[in-house]
């Protein structure tokens, strides 16, 4: 498949089958990632692949704990509340126990660009998984440190978002996409092509 086409049929899917899935396919998507580009070759990037269930587990309750109080602050935006309702999205994380993996994605702080090098190799990663007919999400908790802690990551790395892996226990509708003529200017800022 192109990847263009695996880039429109991928959509985030937060439920999950309890099917077992080949851990090869994971290994096949992280070996995609490692293919990014990054600022000065640094590679900045680590994955860390639980699929132990009391890890899961623990990694959901802390994670639900700092998502309730988002969920129910007043200093949350209603334009974003109300995006969540409409979709059915609440502060339980269900997804973080049911998905038989998730591939925790750090960043080393200490790398030059070391965000914007994770996150294309996070773009690949998805583009991967697609291909092997996987289910995925890029959560990014509430509290990224406090999963780091639970996984042992030392203070110059940052946790950037935990994707569960695993076969689609959903059919769900992508999301819509803007069209090229909405998101490319020629030359200059608002200019279209003629």
């Amino acid at each position: 498949m192109r990847v263009l086409e695996l880039a429109r049929k991928r959509r985030s899917i937060r439920k999950y089958s309890a099917k077992p899935i080949p851990l090869e396919n994971i290994l096949y998507a992280i070996e995609t990632a490692l293919q990014a580009p990054s600022g000065a070759n640094r590679q900045p990037w680590r994955f860390i692949i639980v699929n132990d269930p009391d890890i899961k587990m623990e990694i959901r309750k802390t994670a639900e704990s700092w998502e309730r109080k988002l969920h129910e602050s007043d200093s949350t935006p209603e334009w974003f509340r109300k995006w969540l309702r409409e979709r059915g999205i609440t502060w339980r994380k269900e997804f973080l126990t049911t998905a038989p993996y998730l591939i925790v994605v750090i960043a080393d702080k200490r790398a030059p660009y070391s965000r914007e090098s994770v996150w294309l190799a996070v773009g690949y990663l998805l583009l991967a998984l697609e291909e092997k007919g996987l289910a995925s999400l890029t959560y990014t908790p509430t509290n990224p440190r406090a999963i780091a802690s639970i996984l042992g990551v030392p203070e110059y790395y940052t946790l950037e978002t935990i994707i569960p892996v695993g076969l689609p226990g959903e059919d769900k509708v992508k999301e819509p996409r803007m069209r090229l003529e909405e998101a490319v200017y020629f030359n200059r800022w608002g200019s279209r092509r003629d």
